[in-house]
């Protein structure tokens, strides 16, 4: 069988995108500089920023500076600066938020705009649901607002290491 003969096997696998408008995506008015954030890396494809609402200290969101709903959307020169960010994040990482071992994981899910998580790792649950269960009835509870003055020293934390 030659390629041409496998059938795509992906049309139609991605839901519709509702309309897409810079007001409605809270990740693109943060990379418009419309609504701040605690930065610790620019450039023209991507932004990353600490989480306000982070699994753990030193939790990176990294986005395309541009629309881009589906991780599978995002072109490849803006992913590959992505992970590339995510590799050199991630010693850095281990060694000044004391983790075991660094999480990377890409979604899109929540916020209709591709993104990265960096999450630095202390236990094996901290990127799985267990984190998030307060009962044994599986109420989940979304992890506390961290304070700005909080997510600025991080940030302060992470940019040093980066230019170090």
């Amino acid at each position: 069988m030659s390629p041409s003969d496998v059938p795509d096997t992906t049309a139609g696998i991605n839901p519709p995108v509702p309309p897409h408008s810079p007001q409605s995506c809270i990740f693109c008015r943060i990379a418009s500089g419309d609504v701040p954030c605690h930065a610790v890396y620019r450039s023209d494809r991507v932004l990353a920023f600490l989480d306000v609402h982070p699994v753990r200290p030193g939790h990176v969101l990294i986005i395309p500076r541009d629309h881009h709903a589906y991780f599978d959307d995002v072109p490849a020169a803006t992913a590959t600066e992505i992970m590339l960010l995510g590799q050199r994040m991630a010693p850095l990482m281990r060694s000044r938020f004391a983790a075991q071992k660094v999480a990377f994981f890409y979604t899109g899910t929540d916020i209709a705009h591709a993104h990265a998580h960096i999450v630095p790792m202390v236990e094996a649950g901290d990127v799985t649901s267990r984190r998030y269960i307060r009962e044994e009835t599986v109420t989940f509870q979304q992890v506390p607002r961290m304070p700005d003055d909080a997510l600025a020293g991080i940030a302060n934390v992470i940019v040093s290491a980066l230019q170090g």
